[in-house]
């Protein structure tokens, strides 16, 4: 896979907890930071204080590899109880999309966690250009890295929705 065929990670978990519950922890912009080994937490900035369309926060990330930075993100989707996306960087243009998307079930709700990369320029675009012929393994490097960070985000935000 190339990274202009815009990659995506999806990730899936039932949860024993109405929409509302999910809502309100899929919209908190730190809950993420503590299963995520990369996301660091994030602010509402430009007079944003809560998600809605075009709101934006600042998110904080870590890598090993390529240190701290700090990105803007515009809230593209917001259905409250159904859900929540946002574009990373130009929101035309964004280096990634990210969402989550909530499902109601008769026992509860199916919590999803989808990601795109691109078409916009990321940090993995560097070492793209760098190593060309490397392009397909180090897209789906990145990937697996997002699909584990996805995995315990989703598996954390059940086990606080269910009680745990």
């Amino acid at each position: 896979m190339r990274y202009h065929e815009g990659p995506q990670v999806i990730v899936e978990t039932e949860v024993a907890a109405s929409p509302e519950i999910l809502w309100a922890l899929v919209t908190d912009l730190d809950l993420p930071a503590q299963f995520s080994d990369e996301f660091q937490g994030a602010d509402w900035v430009d007079g944003a204080d809560g998600p809605a369309l075009g709101a934006t926060f600042l998110g904080r990330n870590r890598h090993r590899a390529i240190g701290e930075w700090e990105v803007r993100c515009t809230v593209t989707e917001c259905d409250p109880s159904r859900c929540f996306g946002w574009a990373v960087g130009d929101p035309d243009a964004p280096a990634a999309r990210w969402r989550f998307e909530i499902e109601p079930r008769s026992d509860g709700s199916l919590l999803r966690q989808w990601a795109q990369m691109g078409p916009g320029p990321s940090g993995l675009t560097p070492m793209i250009e760098q190593h060309p012929e490397r392009e397909e393994e180090l897209v789906e490097m990145r990937l697996g890295m997002w699909r584990t960070n996805m995995d315990a985000t989703i598996l954390g935000i059940r086990s606080i929705a269910e009680g745990g």
